[in-house]
Order: C-alpha cells, then structure tokens, then sequence
C-alpha cells in the first residue's frame, strides 16, 4: 500500500481538524504509520509516467505564510544533470520513501528560484533552530516529517531523536526507514523566516501560545537562540512581552542583545521595562551606547532610568523596583482594585499597595491578600493598623536588606527618602538576585501537567 493509500485510513474527524492544535497529526497512530522522512526522501530518484528516472530530489519546498498549521508541499526541486530544476506538486503522482513518481512522461522543467512565501525544507528548516513551544526549548530537527493530508502532502513534525541523526549519517538504505523516535508535532513549532532565506516568510506570527509562555521561559528560548532568531521572536511576542521577557535574561545575555540590536528597536524595550530593571541592562553596557539609547528614551522615562543610574547598584535605591501603587485613605478598595486591573501587565512585581497622608507619607503597606478578603467599599483609612509597614532606607546596604527581609518574613519591603516617602519596593526575588549575581534571574522552576 502506497503512502496516500495509508493516510486513507485516517479517520475523518482527524483529517478534517488537521489545522486546530487540538488534533495534532502526529498522535494518532496511522498518521505516525505513514510518515515519510524528509532526510531519507532527499536524493531519491524521480520518475515519470513511463517509468524514466528524470533526476534526483534534492528539495520540497512547502507553503511558509503561516496559514496553515502544516504546511502544504507546493514544489520539488530536482538535480537534472547540471541544473536544479522546479516542478509543481500537480506534476506530482505519489510521494514514497524511496522514490518520487510524476504524473507525465513529459514535463516543463524549469530553473528553480526561491519565491516569496515559500521556504525549501531541507535546505533553510532541517538543521535550524526552531522553538518547540510545548517544551519551552531551543532545538534542531535531525528530521523533517511528511503525510499526504487530503491530497496534499505537508510538513506534520519534527524528529530531534538521535536516532534520526544516526540514519542520516548511516548507509544510504538505512535513510528512508522513518522510525518516529522524538517527534514534535509541528503544531507545537515555532519556525523563523530568517530560517527560510531569501525566499522565505515568517511562519506562524499570528500564534497566540508564545504569548502565553511565562516572562522567564521566553528568557531562555532568547538566551539560547542564535542572533536573528532571538530578534524575530522579540517581534512575535510583542513589545510588552519581549520587555518582560528582557527583564528576565541573564545580565551577560540581556547586555549582547541591547548591544547588537538596532538602537531604536532597544530603545522601545528599555521604555517598557520597569525603570529600574531597564537602569540595570544599562549599566552594563559600554559609556556610548548608554547615552545613544538614553538619548532614545521619552523623556519621563529618561529622566526616571538617569535618576536610578545616579545611585548606587549596591544600595536599595540600585536594587528597588520603582513600581509602586499608591493610595490614599479615602479610597475604596474597589477603587484600589481598578487600579490594580490598569497594571495587570505587571502585576507579579506588586506585592501590595502603599497609603499615603496628603503629604504623601507612608502610612500602611496593605497587602492584596488583605484587599481581596475586605468589602468593596471599605476605605484603605479603616485597613491602616498594626502589623506596620517594613521600610529600608534609600541607602541601605545589601546586608541590612537582607537582614530586614530575615527579621520581618515579608515578601516585600518599602524603601523611603528622608520624609518617609516611598519611592521604590525589593521584592524577594531581587534580593535572591543581588546575593547570587552570578546566577543571573532566579528562575523558579516550570510545573508540567
């Protein structure tokens, strides 16, 4: 039985949502029955109508404008003596693993050229940094999966088992056996259209899942990508999660980025982080392209992120975020929540929100454990009580951080100037940061389900 014969026996329901990442091809077991490995179709011959070997496979290119969750075979190209030729997958018969049968004896054999939109799978994806979004991780495809869907035949997985790479490597005969070992659905996938050359398009940008990733897990697929790869994936996730997600590097990683990317595109970063974290990518880069993105920066921001560079890194002023909610006692906690809902986008780094007098002073520091079990319309002025806020001077040195968050078991502390204003919080994770700067971010750990 040929492999389109195989695929018959996908059941309907399957076939028909192939493009919903709820019915990933590659788990169900007929599907995985009839893979056809890309590494081993690669240097297959292909034969005509007659029955004539015309050449051999060097290539499929498949559609690349993230349309589709697999993506459709739309050509081959094929070495014809001295040429590379281009022939549409109509001209196509049947696609086996060890040869590739036309429908015509005769054919216009045209020069292939790369064209917009489309990408050559062994040649710009095979080898290539890919993000595989389930995992949270960097990877190379040893292998390149293929089924026939409905008459067409498209990309459906990846392979990043040793065991394909071995194949590769191995005798020729052993090339065209696919032996699914690691396979990643290609639903799960995020490819790049640098991956794809001259000819190639981003694949995929609409996707929604590497929005979804935590801050700290798209960290690390940035750390781990090469240059070009890393600036497309900053362009995906958007501007407010590429922030978030640069605030969460390693200080050497985060200081390559600023330091190799367009100037323009670090400034719009450094304007969405939090001042503070963006004062800290800052400092470590060199005295010129500081003041080049400074420069850069709108002028609130500007003047907040100088303001912080003036201080000492090894101080509370250096460490504290200055993301800090303020209330005043005649407001409601229903109010107080509204403003907690304008900064859900950073709302991992507030702990809880300080009430001021009218001369701006710290009175209380309510948790939102404490908000979220008060009535809606109960006033912050009736929640000020003992146990009292734990602040720590501008100056303060990382010793006696440390030593307050030991003494007072808080999650956070306020920092104040000389007026008992607050003006910036330390959070426990920028105390764990400031202890062990070696280490970079502390991650904490992803729970899979």
């Amino acid at each position: 039985m040929g492999r389109q014969g195989l695929l018959a026996a996908v059941p309907r329901a399957v076939r028909q949502r192939y493009g919903q990442r709820n019915g990933r091809l590659t788990r169900t077991r007929s599907v995985r029955e009839a893979l056809i490995s890309l590494a081993g179709l690669v240097g297959q011959p292909v034969i005509n109508q007659a029955g004539q070997q015309i050449g051999r496979l060097v290539d499929l290119v498949a559609r690349w404008d993230g349309r589709e969750t697999y993506p459709a075979v739309t050509g081959l190209v094929i070495q014809v003596g001295r040429r590379r030729s281009w022939v549409p997958y109509e001209a196509v018969h049947q696609v086996e693993p060890q040869a590739v049968r036309l429908r015509s004896a005769r054919l216009d054999l045209r020069e292939f050229q790369e064209r917009p939109g489309e990408v050559a799978l062994a040649t710009h994806v095979l080898d290539h940094q890919l993000v595989d979004i389930e995992g949270v991780r960097v990877v190379r495809p040893s292998d390149l999966y293929l089924t026939s869907v409905e008459g067409r035949l498209r990309l459906v997985g990846m392979d990043t088992g040793l065991g394909a790479l071995a194949r590769r490597l191995g005798p020729v005969r052993w090339r065209s056996r696919a032996v699914p070992e690691q396979v990643i659905d290609w639903s799960d996938v995020q490819a790049f259209g640098s991956a794809a050359g001259r000819g190639g398009a981003r694949l995929a940008a609409s996707r929604t899942e590497l929005r979804r990733l935590h801050p700290a897990e798209l960290a690390d697929l940035l750390e781990d990508l090469g240059r070009t790869e890393r600036r497309e994936l900053l362009d995906l996730v958007g501007p407010d999660n590429a922030a978030d997600a640069l605030e969460e590097m390693r200080p050497d990683q985060l200081e390559g980025l600023l330091s190799e990317s367009d100037p323009g595109e670090a400034a719009v970063l450094l304007a969405r982080m939090e001042p503070d974290e963006a004062a800290d990518a800052l400092r470590d880069l060199d005295a010129d392209r500081r003041a080049e993105l400074l420069n850069r920066l709108p002028r609130p921001t500007r003047s907040m992120v100088q303001g912080l560079l003036g201080r000492d890194e090894d101080c509370a002023g250096g460490v504290m975020t200055t993301l800090v909610i303020r209330a005043r006692p005649e407001q409601t906690v229903a109010q107080i929540r509204d403003l907690l809902v304008a900064e859900a986008a950073h709302i991992a780094d507030v702990e809880s929100v300080v009430v001021v007098d009218e001369n701006g002073r710290l009175l209380d520091d309510v948790t939102l454990g404490e908000l979220l079990l008060a009535e809606p319309d109960t006033m912050l002025g009736e929640m000020v009580g003992p146990p009292w806020p734990v602040t720590i001077p501008l100056g303060a040195s990382p010793a006696e951080i440390a030593s307050r968050f030991v003494e007072s078991r808080r999650l956070s502390v306020v920092v104040v100037d000389e007026e008992e204003r607050p003006v910036g919080r330390i959070l426990a994770d920028d105390v764990v940061d400031m202890l062990l700067p070696e280490r970079g971010r502390f991650h904490f750990p992803r729970v899979l389900s």
